[in-house]
């Protein structure tokens, strides 16, 4: 299993470079097993979606997946602290999750196909 980190989502959840707490506290946070199932709508065929929660140095943090089903990776998608706009609900009933989704969804399969991607090792 691999966890993947795309350049835009890096940009958009760290305002760029991922800080080394923040790596660790995603190692942490990656285990399919751990995570909760999101419905989810309009995904790219063979992918979930999986929320995950977490503790970092800044408090509680809510992560959004999306699990390559069949390969077994992980995309990252959103790191939230718990009292985020989309944090605090992340549900398709929440119509500031849905739309950040979407966007989050083509800006990730934009940096796939560009090969902006990077790879974090959960072993």
């Amino acid at each position: 299993m691999a966890l993947i980190v795309t350049e835009s989502i890096a940009r958009k959840e760290f305002g760029g470079d991922i800080p080394a707490d923040d790596v660790e506290v995603l190692r942490r946070s990656a285990r399919v097993a751990l995570a909760t199932p999101l419905k989810g709508e309009g995904l790219p065929k063979g992918t979930r979606l999986l929320k995950a929660y977490a503790t970092s140095s800044r408090g509680p943090r809510r992560i959004v997946f999306l699990l390559a089903v069949e390969e077994g990776d992980l995309f990252l998608l959103f790191y939230r602290g718990k009292n985020d706009e989309i944090g605090k609900n992340i549900t398709l009933a929440n119509p500031a999750f849905r739309r950040q989704l979407n966007r989050h969804l083509d800006l990730l399969l934009q940096d796939i196909a560009a090969g902006r991607t990077q790879i974090i090792d959960t072993d």
